[in-house]
């Protein structure tokens, strides 16, 4: 159990630094390291976990959370949350500091319109992630692909969208 512990606080230490844009940014390293390197868990747990954590309250990381309770139960929820949450919560409140003493500093915008693109990028490969990890059937990519259009086209809640996975879930349909 100490070395399982040892190795959450490693991954999500790590992880935390990595975070740049948002937590989804480092879904895919995230997933890589719990079910194909440490094997603690199926790509269908991890996107379950990842579902579970979305429709929940909170902050939308919830899901590592999840991840420590479903490794190493309560001293995994432990171990994982701080070492998520605490050395990004460091460094930010650094980079917060120096970002306001730059700020007239005409570099400082070059630096914001470049990372964009960096993070809708990242924010792209965890989305697929987790679509591939969830999506067996052909019917279940559509259902992915008409959750996709009709969030990026109308201004539905994802509340409701989540309500309709979960009643198309509840039927079978797609298994």
């Amino acid at each position: 159990m100490k070395d399982t512990l040892l190795s959450l606080a490693g991954i999500f230490s790590q992880l935390s630094l990595l975070a740049f844009g948002g937590g989804n940014t480092i879904l895919p390293e995230m997933q890589r390291q719990v079910v194909e390197v440490h094997q603690w868990m199926s790509k269908a747990d991890f996107s379950a976990l990842f579902a579970l954590a979305q429709a929940a309250p909170g902050p939308n990381m919830m899901v590592v959370t999840l991840i420590g309770w479903h490794v190493a139960g309560w001293p995994g929820v432990l171990v994982t949350s701080i070492a998520k949450f605490g050395p990004s919560s460091c460094v930010t409140i650094f980079a917060m500091h120096a970002w306001e003493r730059f700020k007239d500093r005409p570099w400082r915008r070059y630096i914001q319109v470049g990372l964009v693109p960096i993070t809708a990028g990242l924010v792209a490969a965890s989305a697929l992630l987790i679509a591939e990890a969830s999506d067996g059937t052909a019917v279940l990519v559509d259902i992915t692909v008409a959750v996709a259009v009709l969030s990026y086209k109308t201004k539905l809640h994802p509340l409701w969208l989540l309500a309709a996975g979960a009643l198309i879930g509840l039927t079978g349909f797609g298994q």
